[in-house]
């Protein structure tokens, strides 16, 4: 599988819900609220450990100038994201 870079998808900023996709389908998003509480976040199967979550994650704190936090209930997937992103 090829490596993504900036040039390879397109970057949605909704009010509240970021989306990453390419021409084909939507590679992720994430779901948040004003304080950065990360409500939901997925990244298609088929393009995740290539830094998308984690770009997503970034993208969120340089929207609301607050470092991500998730918002309970938080999956066992999603507590391992977190806890390798401090």
């Amino acid at each position: 599988m090829s490596t993504l870079d900036n040039t390879n998808y397109d970057v949605d900023l909704g009010d509240g819900v970021i989306t990453l996709k390419n021409i084909n389908t939507t590679l992720g998003f994430v779901r948040y609220n004003e304080t950065a509480e990360i409500e939901y976040i997925f990244v298609n199967p088929m393009f995740r450990r290539q830094g998308l979550a984690k770009k997503l994650l970034s993208i969120v704190e340089e929207k609301t100038k607050i470092k991500p936090s998730p918002q309970d209930p938080i999956s066992p997937l999603g507590d391992k994201l977190f806890k390798y992103n401090k």
